[in-house]
């Protein structure tokens, strides 16, 4: 059977955890799990390290999660394998946020429901 839960080493890299459920779980609750947080007009990005693999297919295992809180894209939420990919695709979703708030506010405005 294949090893699931990991942890992050001092780069906050995610390293494969062979113990015992409860080990990795008092392990885990100790770590900083957050890879990076923005908010834009109310509306939250948030990337963390999951610590479980989020994979249950094939294919590399999927450990940090990026996810949108309020706004248009509430609860859309990418899920990725390594940090690099997670920093990337979080700076992607603040950009999605932010177009379409200004979407959003074009429409409104079309509709003469807000002022430019």
């Amino acid at each position: 059977m294949m090893n699931n839960k990991y942890l992050l080493d001092k780069e906050g890299n995610p390293v494969s955890c062979s113990s015992d459920l409860m080990t990795w779980a008092k392990s885990f609750e100790t770590i900083d799990r957050r890879v990076a947080f923005d908010t834009t007009k109310g509306v939250a990005v948030s990337t963390v390290f999951l610590g479980l693999n989020h994979n249950f297919g094939d294919g590399p295992p999927l450990l940090f999660e990026t996810m949108v809180f309020g706004g248009t894209l509430n609860d859309e939420q990418v899920r990725y394998s390594t940090r690099e990919e997670a920093i990337a695709g979080h700076a992607k979703m603040v950009e999605r946020v932010r177009q379409s708030r200004r979407f959003v506010n074009r429409v409104l405005y079309v509709l003469g429901l807000r002022t430019p």
